[in-house]
C-alpha cells in the first residue's frame, strides 16, 4: 500500500513520526510517503537504518500549528497536511495519516478530498478501550454541533463499518445519554432517538457510559463534543489509576521499608509473577492509547486517520496500521454504500 504520513504532525515532530514510519515500513513493506520540511525529515530519517525500505520524502515547507484554525488551512496550501491530502486525492497514495491539528485535518479532508455524496458531516470513529469486546464509538470529535440527521448518518456509517470490516452481523447500536429511558437526555438525543427507532438499524436504545463497558452495544453513537470528552475522560482516569497505584506503592518511607521487607518473598513469587505477566501486559495494552493509533475519519472521499498530538513512535506505527487495515477492508466502499442505502458490492 501507499500511505502518506504527515511528518510534521505530532507535538514532537518529526522524531516519533519518522521513527513510526520506519517501524511500519519494516513490518509491512509498504510505500510510506513522508510529507514535511525535507531537510528536517531527511536528517531525522538518517538516524535510522532505512536502507532498502520503501520510504520517500515529499517537501512541504509550511506547518499548521496546533493552535491554528480553519483560516490557516485555507491560507497554508503548502502545509504538510494539505500536500499529503492532495496526494491521496490525486491517486498517488491510498491513505493519509496525521497526528497534527484535528480541526486542520478535518478541514483539509473536506477541501481536498470532499465529502462522500449524501454525507452531510464527517465523523471520527475509534475503538472504545473500556469494554470486554470491541466497541466502535462515533463521533469522537469531528462534528461538535450536531443535528439528529447528522447522528443518523454517523450511525449508518458506524454500523456498516462494524458489520463489513469487523464482521459482526447485525451490530447493536446504542445512543449515549444520561439514562436508558427514551425521554432522557437533551433535545438532540431525544430527537435522534425517534429517528433511530425508525431507521431499520438494530437500535437497542439509550446507553449510559457505564453500560458501554458492559457489552451493551457494538456501536456507540454520540455527537463529537460529548464523544471527545468521553474518550479523553476514560484515558485520563486510566492514566490516573496507574500513576496513583505506583505512587502509593513506592512513595513514602513506610512503603519503601515495606517493599524492602517484602523482597525475599518477592523472589519466591517470581515463578507466579512470570505466569501473570502476559495478563498484566494485556491490561497495560488495553489502556495504552498508542495501541489504537488514532481515529478513522468517516464520510470523506479518502482514508484518513487522525492520531493524538502526543503520539509516540508506537502510536504513529499503529495509526499507519489502522490506515492500511481501512484500505484493506474497503472502508470507502462500505461508507459510500451506507450513504446510498446499499450494501457493499451491490449495484
Amino acid at each position: 500500500m501507499r500511505i502518506v504520513l504527515d511528518a510534521m504532525g505530532s507535538d514532537n515532530h518529526p522524531t516519533p513520526d519518522v521513527a513510526g514510519a520506519v517501524m511500519a515500513a519494516r513490518e509491512w513493506a509498504d510505500d510510506i510517503i513522508l510529507v514535511g520540511r525535507e531537510g528536517l525529515v531527511r536528517a531525522e530519517l538518517a538516524k535510522h537504518d532505512a536502507d532498502g525500505l520503501r520510504i520517500t520524502v515529499v517537501h512541504a515547507p509550511e506547518i499548521i500549528e496546533m493552535h491554528e484554525h480553519t483560516n490557516a488551512v485555507k491560507r497554508k496550501k503548502a502545509s504538510s497536511i494539505r500536500v499529503g491530502m492532495r496526494l491521496v486525492h490525486d491517486g498517488q497514495a491510498d491513505a493519509f495519516v496525521s497526528a497534527g491539528n484535528t480541526a486542520a485535518v478535518l478541514a483539509s479532508a473536506i477541501f481536498d478530498l470532499g465529502r462522500i455524496r449524501g454525507i452531510r458531516r464527517p465523523a471520527l470513529a475509534t475503538v472504545y478501550p473500556v469494554a470486554n469486546s470491541p466497541v466502535l464509538l462515533i463521533d469522537n470529535g469531528a462534528t461538535a454541533d450536531c443535528k439528529p440527521e447528522y447522528l443518523l448518518q454517523f450511525a449508518r456509517m458506524g454500523v456498516a463499518y462494524v458489520e463489513n470490516v469487523w464482521g459482526i452481523s447485525n451490530p447493536r447500536l446504542g445512543l449515549v445519554s444520561t439514562g436508558e429511558e427514551p425521554d432522557k437526555g437533551n433535545m438532540l438525543v431525544r430527537d435522534t432517538y425517534s429517528l433511530l427507532e425508525q431507521s431499520g438499524l438494530n437500535f437497542v436504545g439509550n446507553v449510559e457510559p457505564k453500560d458501554v463497558s458492559r457489552d451493551a452495544a457494538d456501536v456507540v453513537l454520540t455527537d463529537g463534543f460529548s464523544g471527545n470528552i468521553m474518550v479523553k475522560t476514560t484515558e485520563a482516569v486510566a492514566s490516573y489509576l496507574f500513576r496513583y497505584t505506583k505512587e502509593q506503592l513506592t512513595g513514602g518511607a513506610r512503603n519503601t521499608i515495606g517493599l524492602a521487607l517484602m523482597l525475599p518473598g518477592l523472589v519466591l513469587m517470581l515463578p507466579g509473577l512470570a505466569l501473570l505477566y502476559p495478563s498484566l501486559k494485556r491490561i497495560a495494552r488495553r489502556f495504552d492509547y498508542a495501541e489504537y493509533g488514532g481515529a478513522l475519519l468517516m464520510g470523506v472521499n479518502g482514508v484518513v486517520v487522525v492520531g493524538h498530538g502526543r503520539s509516540n513512535t508506537k502510536a504513529i506505527k499503529n495509526a499507519i496500521r489502522q490506515a492500511r487495515n481501512a484500505v484493506d477492508g474497503r472502508v470507502l466502499e462500505v461508507v459510500r454504500a451506507s450513504a446510498a442505502g446499499d450494501r457493499p458490492g451491490e449495484a
